[in-house]
């Protein structure tokens, strides 16, 4: 079989793993039924091994089909990979970068990163998802985002980290909480409730950790977020605790409704960074990125 006929053969095969029904496969590529019937035959014939069994009106994956189809996505990613790797060398600093930011690296640093980006290579496209650390590394090991800037220490062999920044992250609660401005001790926390990231987001489980080390339950949440712009709201609405980077309490647009409630126990000394795949591929213009995202190291760590 040919390498053109086969990739040909491995994309129809894909899209027919996916719906699980080869004429619904045939509506979505515009081929005719028959002529998937044939590319799947050349495929089971090639590899020797039946790709699929019938489970009522549909098919489904057998165990060759399932590893065909992993390695088949494998092969896509990198053909798509190696196209946009190929197109960045030959724009220099132009094309695509696939960032993924964690919410504070997305209001704190990354406009005046972004601006002066846009004043050297204008030609430039940030393609910009905010979201947690745990979505967002997920994406990365995937191939769907370039570079992940957010929190370091994932002790993920795939990720390769590079430090940017400094930042805390410590207890604050409305500046009308009974606790407001106090330092308390740590089982005075344990009276309250809490508004947390979901339990797979590292701030949340570096919390928990420090109050299942003093024999302390963990914190009672009443609200969990995925939102870190509507945390300021939700606390002054709801006088609830919550666990967030001390730059949301200079933020200007927060005036003095939030307050921190200080406690080293309880203050999270973090560094922000790059990540990118350890076998990835950085385009001119991302390195370029990277460069000017380290450079702004002074600026937020003083702002």
């Amino acid at each position: 079989m040919s390498i053109n006929l086969q990739i040909r053969d491995l994309v129809y095969f894909i899209k027919v793993a996916e719906l699980g029904h080869l004429g619904r496969a045939s509506e979505a590529l515009h081929i005719s039924q028959s002529a998937l019937s044939k590319c799947i035959d050349r495929l089971e014939s090639a590899y020797d091994a039946e790709l699929f069994e019938r489970v009522g009106r549909g098919i489904r994956l057998t165990d060759a089909g399932q590893l065909l189809r992993d390695r088949s996505l494998l092969i896509e990613r990198m053909l798509d990979e190696t196209h946009r790797q190929t197109a960045s060398l030959g724009k220099g600093l132009a094309g695509t970068i696939r960032v993924g930011a964690a919410a504070t690296i997305a209001e704190y640093l990354m406009p005046r990163a972004c601006r002066l980006l846009q004043e050297e290579a204008p030609a430039v496209v940030l393609d910009l998802q905010i979201g947690m650390n745990d979505v967002l590394h997920d994406a990365l090991r995937k191939g769907l985002l370039d570079i992940v800037i957010g929190p370091l220490g994932t002790q993920d062999e795939e990720l390769i980290e590079q430090p940017i920044a400094g930042d805390d992250v410590v207890v604050v609660a409305s500046a009308s909480h009974p606790l407001a401005g106090r330092e308390v001790p740590l089982q005075a926390l344990c009276d309250y409730r809490w508004l947390l990231s979901a339990p797979s987001v590292a701030t949340r489980q570096w919390l928990e950790g420090v109050f299942r080390s003093h024999n302390l339950p963990a914190p009672q949440v009443a609200i969990a977020t995925s939102s870190i712009a509507a945390v300021p709201n939700l606390l002054v609405e709801t006088g609830l605790l919550s666990f967030l980077s001390r730059r949301n309490l200079a933020d200007p647009r927060h005036g003095s409704g939030l307050v921190e409630i200080p406690n080293p126990l309880t203050t999270m000394a973090r560094r922000f960074g790059v990540l990118h795949r350890a076998e990835g591929y950085l385009s001119p213009a991302t390195r370029r990125f990277i460069d000017i995202l380290q450079s702004q190291d002074r600026d937020l760590n003083h702002s």
